[in-house]
């Protein structure tokens, strides 16, 4: 005992303490470290099995079994997932039947399998990914520079409110009022069907959000001023004008004569 005493009042005995301490921690945090990747690798193989499994059967015949493509669907190679959670996830795809455009529609699968489904086809190729809860936090967006901004890039197609309009060809704007703040920033990224893509160098990350926090305000205001008429501006107000208002003048016009006979 007194020998054991004498060597812990020894000058090293602190930095054999610190030494094993820290040997202990180490070996603690590499355990916990080593389970949680495992895990997450495991996680990840199982969404690209399901993903390639749901693939194979339901997109391969159009897009090919690689993604490469085929004469009735384009290639997915670096698409990325933000495409897939948008066409899928809004029921674009696969296609109900062949037309101008994919028209949305109630989704074939379940949110689940929609990003196992993502998760597959990303891997194909580096694209746009689902775009993560710090991205789509309208808490954190500008309203206003939203509205400037899809003033300026998306009010020709979608109106100034996000009504929606048609363009040529039967094609169409979609009405934006319902649509979810991911599926309007991965539109963006991923530009499908007539629309453009918009990637980081010409709208940041930070525009996107302003745009979804715009979209989702003008939405949700309610219209003190009686009914919107659609919102899609003048046209509809002056046809609302011209169709009851001189249809009124005409009706009490013609009571007036024929009271007067």
């Amino acid at each position: 005992m007194k020998a054991l005493a004498a060597r812990r009042r020894h000058p090293m005995a602190v930095v054999v303490l610190l030494l094993l301490g820290l040997l202990f921690t180490g070996g603690i945090y590499a355990v916990f470290q080593s389970n949680s990747t495992a895990n997450a690798q495991t996680a990840s193989s199982e969404n690209l099995g399901h993903g390639k499994k749901l693939f194979i059967a339901n997109c391969a015949t159009c897009h090919g079994k690689s993604g490469q493509g085929t004469a009735s669907g384009p290639s997915l190679v670096g698409v990325g997932a933000a495409a897939v959670d948008f066409q899928v996830g809004t029921g674009r795809m696969p296609l109900a039947m062949q037309g101008p455009q994919g028209a949305q529609r109630d989704p074939m699968f379940t949110d689940k399998q929609v990003k196992q489904l993502a998760a597959y086809v990303a891997s194909f190729g580096p694209g746009p990914a689902i775009p993560t809860k710090e991205e789509l936090n309208t808490n954190e967006g500008d309203a206003a520079a939203g509205g400037a901004l899809f003033r300026t890039n998306c009010a020709m197609c979608h109106n100034v409110v996000g009504a929606g309009g048609a363009l040529t060809q039967g094609k169409y704007a979609p009405n934006l009022s319902d649509v979810s703040s991911a599926h309007i920033y991965e539109a963006m990224e991923t530009g499908p069907q007539n629309m453009p893509v918009f990637n980081d160098a010409n709208l940041t990350p930070k525009d996107k959000q302003n745009i979804v926090t715009y979209l989702k305000a003008v939405t949700s205001n309610p219209s003190p001023g009686g009914f919107k008429l659609g919102s899609i501006g003048p046209i509809s107000e002056g046809l609302f004008a011209w169709v009851f208002g001189l249809g009124f003048i005409i009706a009490t016009t013609v009571w007036l004569a024929a009271r007067h006979k």
